[in-house]
């Protein structure tokens, strides 16, 4: 199915034109004395009042003829079109709220994920003839899309190259959109925006991860303070031996670093100890 335009005349024209004919066909009756007229005017103002309709404002009206799909009115305002059978399809845009639905990520743990779905429709068609229940059809899509999304990324990663669910949502977001678009066309609608709005996980595993992510953020700053660690006694060593404050030898440079490296990374303010000797 695709959508077309419907036949359809100004409302205020066309009962004007009736008004017309039921003037004619009274006065022809009245005259001939045969009241054929006014049995054809009444029909045919049946018909014509059968085929009045209004349409709103990002309103759409199918009009359906025996059966047969005829077309569709989008323009708003009153309208003469074919007596005929006619259902409304809203064009507004929509929001849907999915629900907390509960899947494994791609390394399989459970995490629960939620988005919403922000579409319209853009083919009255394909909305009311393609599939049963548009809105249903999208709820259920949208729920299966979502799952497919998520089973393909981890919740979260230290790999910066690779993305997650927690780490990248914005791009997520984007495939998710077009994932769900390619699902919808047969049932035309166009998805405007699709964004995670719940992420976590389950219960059950919650308490473990928080002290998986506390033990890599823990290691993280480690690391980086050994790094910065490094460069520091690197610099000292190199200025000492550039203004030559003091000759080092080996060992002492290797006691030195050992000092430093325990002033810097430790977490507990160091105790200095006075050498007043000579160094040897």
């Amino acid at each position: 199915m695709k959508e077309q335009a419907a036949w359809k005349i100004n409302g205020f024209i066309g009962l004007l034109l009736l008004l017309v004919i039921l003037i004619f066909a009274a006065y022809f009756s009245i005259v001939q004395y045969n009241p054929l007229y006014l049995i054809f005017a009444a029909v045919l103002a049946i018909l014509v009042l059968t085929g009045l309709t209004i349409v709103q404002p990002n309103d759409s009206v199918a009009v359906i003829f025996f059966g047969k799909y005829m077309g569709t009115i989008r323009e708003d305002g009153f309208f003469i079109t074919i007596p005929s059978i006619r259902k409304r399809v809203s064009l507004r845009v929509r929001n849907f709220n999915s629900d907390t639905l509960k899947v494994n990520d791609v390394d399989g743990n459970p995490i629960e994920i939620a988005a919403v779905v922000v579409f319209k429709v853009t083919d009255t068609a394909k909305a009311l003839f393609d599939v049963e229940n548009y809105p249903e059809f999208v709820r259920i899509q949208s729920e299966t899309a979502l799952r497919h999304v998520a089973t393909k990324y981890p919740y979260d990663t230290d790999n910066e190259k690779a993305w997650s669910l927690r780490g990248n949502a914005e791009e997520i977001a984007e495939e998710l959109a077009r994932e769900l678009q390619v699902r919808l066309n047969v049932s035309g609608v166009e998805v405007l925006e699709a964004r995670l709005t719940h992420l976590a996980y389950a219960p059950e595993i919650a308490s473990a991860m928080l002290q998986r992510q506390q033990a890599t953020a823990v290691v993280a700053a480690r690391q980086k303070i050994v790094e910065g660690a490094v460069g520091m006694v690197e610099a000292a060593l190199e200025q000492l031996d550039q203004r030559q404050v003091v000759q080092l030898s080996e060992d002492m440079k290797a006691q030195m670093v050992s000092n430093l490296m325990v002033a810097i990374v430790s977490e507990k303010g160091t105790q200095p100890v006075m050498n007043a000797g000579t160094l040897k």
